[in-house]
């Protein structure tokens, strides 16, 4: 890796992903070189078909190039597999998805303490991380409620804590305000922008919802498996 490469998250390079369709390749992340900046509030748009969640999914090391390489804080992972892969996953990316994807049996303390419970970190380190992030994201005084006792507004702040808790690298976005009025997608991006800015971590969204365009700092745009160029944000204004 280069060292101009230090400031960045991610860097991918000539990055492909090709899949057999009963036999008829489709293309469709099509040598891609890209990075993205520490501390950078940016989402990538494009149509349905256009290759979003597959590039992120390789920027998350969820899935593996055919062709290219994927770096994440300086390290390859675009040649990680298995136990290295997920655990380098694990301690460096935070996720966010549009299904909220939270455990109903445990409370919200315990599923925004999750991660760190696998990271071995102490109790009493967790608990306190755990309500200060929650303190953040306005949620202290339901930490002992199951999620469905919640609304999808509260249910993705959960997600939102705890994907931002044990201070990932990356928190990673696909699609969060997919099953939110717009209201609450406005409410909750105006608090993850606002965390951005206070704590410097680096967020990247998927997203075809303008409420999050016109929130971002930096858009991209994704075409036919390309990266089509950039948009201003105050386009979606």
């Amino acid at each position: 890796m280069d060292n101009d490469m230090r400031d960045d998250v991610i860097v991918t390079e000539g990055v492909e992903k090709t899949y057999d369709d009963s036999g008829v390749p489709v293309h469709a992340v099509r040598g891609i070189d890209y990075r993205l900046s520490k501390g950078e509030f940016t989402a990538i748009i494009g149509p349905s078909g256009s290759g979003k969640t597959t590039f992120l999914n390789l920027m998350a090391g969820l899935d593996t190039p055919t062709e290219g390489k994927v770096w994440l804080s300086g390290r390859l992972i675009s040649d990680m597999s298995g136990r290295e892969l997920s655990d380098f996953r694990r301690d460096n990316i935070g996720f966010i998805f549009q299904a909220y994807n939270l455990f109903p049996v445990l409370t919200v303390e315990e599923n925004v303490e999750y991660i760190m419970l696998l990271q071995g970190v102490p109790g009493k380190e967790r608990h306190d991380r755990v309500m200060g992030i929650l303190e953040k994201v306005g949620l202290a005084d339901l930490s002992g409620r199951l999620p469905l006792k919640l609304s999808g507004g509260q249910q993705q702040r959960v997600a939102v804590a705890r994907a931002m808790v044990s201070d990932p690298s990356l928190v990673i976005a696909d699609e969060p305000t997919a099953n939110l009025d717009s209201a609450t997608s406005g409410e909750l991006l105006d608090m993850m922008r606002q965390l951005n800015e206070d704590t410097g971590m680096t967020f990247l969204f998927s997203t075809h919802d303008e409420i999050v365009m016109e929130r971002a700092r930096k858009i991209v745009v994704l075409r036919d498996g390309r990266i089509d160029g950039n948009a201003d944000p105050k386009d979606f204004q």
